[in-house]
């Protein structure tokens, strides 16, 4: 079993215990963080109690390019070639793609036109005074460029994991719905929203099956909700959407 984990913002207390509390034959072969993790120290140290217990993946998020720690802690970790963005990878059986961070004006806002396809080309743009350590400036490194979902389109998956939202979601994307369909994808599951839609009446018009994970929630691969996020029943009453069955609290 896979687990789907949504943003922990540099709390990661809360998925060590879940792991660590079930007998070894029941524990995730795998969890894939969908983003804004912003480790406190090198993510190898943040998770090492559950590093022999079970796979660690992630996609970034928005927020893990915030300062040099946020970036340094997750992409100079040990953990770094776990990286999900823009490849699929087989974990535990299953074709995993993954697209992290999320759209920026300066880059890629749809459904407008993008303003720069490449990220070599918005750095020969850019001028050396806007580089970071002599390349893409840190915000940047998790901003989704055109020619990254472009590549990603022309392999196939069983899943995709990103840290945006599909259209399903309010402030969702098409391209998004387009690329899950290019992948011939089952799933797709979302974090950065810090919520948790029922989007079941989409399925069907989406052609793939939507979830997104809410604050510090934990989704396992068939849709069972292994944890709620923290925020998930306060927004669910504020905006008038019923959270799917089979929710338990942690």
């Amino acid at each position: 079993m896979i687990w789907l984990c949504g943003d922990v913002h540099g709390r990661f207390e809360h998925l060590i215990e879940a792991v660590l509390q079930l007998p070894p034959e029941q524990r995730p072969a795998a969890v894939i963080l969908l983003g804004d993790l912003q480790a406190q120290q090198p993510l190898e140290v943040e998770l090492a109690t559950i590093l022999a217990h079970t796979e660690v993946w992630f996609i970034p998020g928005n927020h893990d390019t915030d300062s040099d720690a946020d970036h340094d802690h997750l992409f100079g970790s040990a953990l770094a070639g776990r990286n999900l963005h823009g490849r699929v990878v087989e974990i535990a059986g299953v074709r995993v793609a993954g697209l992290g961070g999320v759209f920026r004006g300066q880059v890629w806002m749809p459904p407008n036109p993008s303003e720069v396809e490449t990220a070599r080309s918005y750095v020969a743009r850019a001028g050396r005074g806007n580089l970071w350590r002599g390349g893409l400036p840190r915000r940047h490194r998790s901003t989704i460029f055109p020619a990254e979902v472009q590549a990603l389109s022309r392999q196939r998956a069983d899943v995709l994991v990103t840290h945006e939202a599909p259209s399903c979601h309010p402030h969702g994307f098409q391209a998004l719905d387009a690329l899950a369909r290019c992948l011939q994808v089952r799933q797709a599951f979302h974090g950065h929203h810090h919520d948790r839609r029922d989007y079941r009446p989409e399925w069907p018009r989406l052609g793939f099956e939507a979830h997104g994970v809410g604050l510090r929630g934990i989704t396992a691969l068939d849709g069972q909700v292994i944890r709620v996020g923290e925020l998930d029943e306060r927004r669910a009453i504020r905006g008038g959407y019923a959270a799917p069955p089979g929710c338990r609290l942690p």
